[in-house]
């Protein structure tokens, strides 16, 4: 009796030191992560605040953009391929540098207060991940705990930002392998998502999130008109993925030199908002992310003009993300298109919003997850056939080059080893 208790101690012990060692690591990424997320979102705000009472800031944008490259250069960071890298090295590939997080916080914070076209969650990627590739390298973790603890800060500093922890974790899992998840990674990066989530909230910045209204009734008719929305919203999905791959390779076919590509995209961005007129479209456009899924949108073609601005802005070397960009775009596209299906336009906009969100990124459940952290469970149904229907249409399509879709979306493997 006591060799078999002996034996089952024995036999649980590499379970009980793999707990007790991410209790730790995912305890420190996600304090870490929680308390960079807090000092961004901060920062963030009260650069588009300061922006916002000083439109005239929106013409030292070209100055932003010089700072920008000459910091990168300066840190040896001018070749950094943003977020691409850090879904990268999940894999085991290079590793980034701390010095990454700085430079990201920085450049996103000038983006923001100068009236460029761009989100967080792309810079709170890049942060998180080169932060918990910090402590792996601090703590000389080994190449596997590594690609957990980066996929812990991914997770962490995604939660930080926008509140929402599960998303944030299975979103950390589903994109840098579409079909393949390592759920070893699973406990590690929703503790540190909850931690995250938590400091943030105890300095009193809420998370995200949105009232669902104009939710039809569950029948034949509306979950048709939910498909065919969702399948629009994937198309437009496309659209974006190929509009900000292209723009930033003309820009450097035809402006090779990092600082005239920066002043230049400032330049168009800037006249562009001048021909424009309602300042709409610089910055995250949160307000009018809130405005849509109320049921409210200012032009039918906003989603275009948002595009086009967020194009400009990153392709020139600007920093920040793509992710509240692509809110807005499908938010904006919904609301305006899902009264032509019969929809109500607050309700097009949030299946709009969460469909193309699952078509840029290509993750169905942390799409799913998003859905029910920012609207609630009441419209799961919809927003799950949304989801799955923008992640068939997509394709191969993703604002992600290094993200790495393993099978075909269109037949099943179930011989697979």
């Amino acid at each position: 009796m006591a060799e078999r208790r002996k034996k089952r101690l024995l036999d649980a012990l590499p379970t009980l030191r793999a707990l007790g060692q991410w209790l730790v690591l995912s305890g420190l990424t996600g304090l870490a992560c929680g308390g960079a997320g807090a000092a961004f979102t901060w920062c963030v705000a009260g650069a588009a605040a300061l922006r916002a009472a000083h439109p005239w800031l929106l013409f030292g944008m070209p100055l932003a953009g010089l700072a920008i490259v000459w910091a990168y250069r300066a840190a040896g960071m001018e070749n950094d391929h943003g977020t691409n890298q850090i879904i990268a090295s999940v894999r085991g590939g290079e590793r980034p540098p701390l010095r990454l997080a700085p430079l990201i916080f920085f450049g996103s914070v000038l983006t923001h207060l100068t009236g460029g076209s761009a989100g967080r969650e792309g810079a709170a990627l890049q942060i998180g991940g080169s932060i918990s590739a910090g402590i792996g390298r601090l703590l000389h973790l080994g190449e596997r705990s590594v690609n957990t603890i980066i996929q812990c800060g991914m997770a962490g500093l995604f939660s930080a930002l926008f509140g929402t922890p599960l998303a944030a974790t299975v979103f950390a899992l589903e994109v840098v392998s579409v079909g393949k998840m390592y759920y070893s990674a699973l406990f590690p990066c929703l503790l540190s998502a909850l931690i995250a989530a938590g400091v943030p909230q105890a300095l009193g910045l809420p998370g995200e999130g949105y009232h669902l209204s104009g939710l039809p009734r569950l029948e034949p008719v509306s979950l048709l008109r939910c498909g065919a929305l969702a399948i629009l919203a994937a198309l437009v999905s496309i659209a974006f993925c190929v509009l900000m791959h292209q723009a930033g390779h003309l820009y450097k076919r035809y402006l090779p030199n990092q600082y005239l590509r920066a002043v230049s995209g400032a330049a168009l961005v800037i006249l562009l908002t001048l021909a424009e007129g309602s300042g709409d479209y610089n910055g995250a456009g949160g307000h009018i992310i809130e405005l849509a899924v109320e049921g409210q949108v200012r032009v039918p073609w906003a989603f275009g003009w948002k595009m086009l601005f967020t194009a400009l802005t990153l392709g020139a070397g600007f920093r920040g993300g793509e992710i509240v960009p692509t809110l807005f775009i499908g938010s904006t596209f919904g609301c305006a298109v899902g009264p032509l299906l019969g929809l109500d336009p607050a309700f097009g906009a949030a299946v709009s919003m969460i469909a193309l969100f699952c078509g840029v990124v290509n993750c169905p459940m942390a799409s799913i997850f998003l859905a029910v952290e920012l609207f609630g469970g009441e419209g799961l149904l919809f927003f799950a056939l949304a989801c799955s229907l923008s992640f068939l249409v997509s394709g191969r399509y993703s604002l992600y080059a290094s993200q790495n879709i393993v099978y075909s979306k269109l037949e099943a493997r179930l011989n697979d080893p």
